[in-house]
């Protein structure tokens, strides 16, 4: 074999592999090209192995003929590559193209808990006759939660309330009863700590969250929320709670529902009364949900008691004052239709979704 031998054969070698790299239609592809053709094993490799055959002198010259056909064989790999990158970036880009014209997806937002809308609304039907909230403690004194309120330790009405007591840090003692800690059982002790903190007229709500050792059914909870009134002035009268309640009962249930005062009892007012609105599942014709009497009682009212407007400090022979409370719970369950009162704490996003 003879020098223009070899230049041929390195052109025809050449010739195939820039066909062969301009086709290959990946970077694999190309890796296999470059191994079969600059490769340790490859074919220029293979070729420039019979040069040995050559007069010395011719050997040079082969050498010189084989340096651009390599140059040019790693040239085109190089410039394939750089096309196939370019090639598979626009398939991206066009896979993943975004349509900027396109409106947005809405996001999700949140809403009120029914409990708390039903909170605000009972607020902002007070707040026109200029009642205000005030917030108040979750644990309590015994003296706050029952002595100042009527019932000293010894009084029957304390059976009316599952207390759940605070256990004391270690290290702490308490050298009296009235002084031991509970979770309060209704939020009538802040309208002993407002009226303490308070000189009259006093118009204030009191919302918040009780707690007492009951057993949990549909219409029980041993957490639930009350929302409670207190307005002391000088010459408030029942007449005046009546006009009060009845115009929250319209606002709430509706400018035609019927209400009614009836005797009932708790210690912290005297008189005390319980107040019903007309049945909002029959409208009064009667069904198991008011016991077929048509009547639904929705809070406890009555004039503050003597006793616990001067254990509030404020002087019983001058002022003058009615409370109400509410089961903020009942509320809710009355102005969405609910029959178990566990569907509000029970986290179930259907049913929260739903209302």
């Amino acid at each position: 074999m003879d020098v223009a031998s070899f230049s041929a054969q390195l052109q025809e070698l050449q010739a195939r592999a820039v066909t062969s790299i301009a086709a290959a239609d990946s970077p694999e592809v190309l890796d296999v090209i470059e191994s079969g053709m600059l490769g340790r094993k490859g074919e220029l490799k293979g070729l420039l192995g019979g040069i040995g055959q050559l007069p010395a002198e011719d050997r040079p010259k082969v050498g010189a003929l084989a340096n651009p056909v390599r140059s040019a064989i790693e040239d085109a790999l190089a410039q394939r590559r750089v096309g196939l990158e370019s090639e598979a970036l626009d398939t991206r880009l066009r896979e993943e193209a975004q349509d900027v014209t396109l409106p947005g997806r809405p996001l999700w937002r949140g809403s009120l808990h029914p409990l708390r809308e039903t909170e605000r609304e009972i607020a902002r039907i007070f707040s026109q006759f200029g009642f205000v909230v005030v917030e108040s403690p979750e644990v309590e004194s015994d003296e706050l939660n029952f002595g100042a309120l009527n019932m000293p330790a010894d009084h029957p009405a304390r059976d009316l309330w599952d207390t759940i007591y605070v256990k004391e840090p270690e290290g702490i003692v308490r050298e009296a009863d009235h002084e031991r800690l509970l979770l309060r059982t209704h939020t009538s002790p802040g309208q002993i700590r407002i009226m303490r903190d308070s000189e009259p007229p006093i118009r204030v709500l009191t919302p918040g969250r009780c707690y007492r050792y009951e057993a949990v059914d549909a219409s029980h909870g041993f957490e639930f929320f009350q929302m409670e009134g207190l307005m002391v002035d000088e010459g408030t009268t029942m007449a005046h709670l009546r006009g009060l309640l009845d115009a929250f009962a319209h606002a709430m249930f509706g400018a035609d529902r019927a209400t009614r005062f009836r005797p009932g009892y708790y210690p912290f007012t005297e008189p005390s009364v319980a107040f019903d609105i007309g049945c909002v599942v029959c409208e009064g014709e009667g069904c198991p949900a008011c016991k077929r009497s048509g009547w639904m009682t929705i809070l406890g009212a009555g004039m503050v008691h003597p006793i616990v407007l001067r254990n509030g400090g404020i002087d019983p022979e001058r002022y003058q004052g009615f409370a109400f409370g509410m089961g903020t719970d009942r509320i809710a369950m009355l102005r969405y239709a609910i029959t178990d009162i566990r569907a509000f704490l029970a986290d179930d996003m259907r049913f929260l979704e739903r209302l």
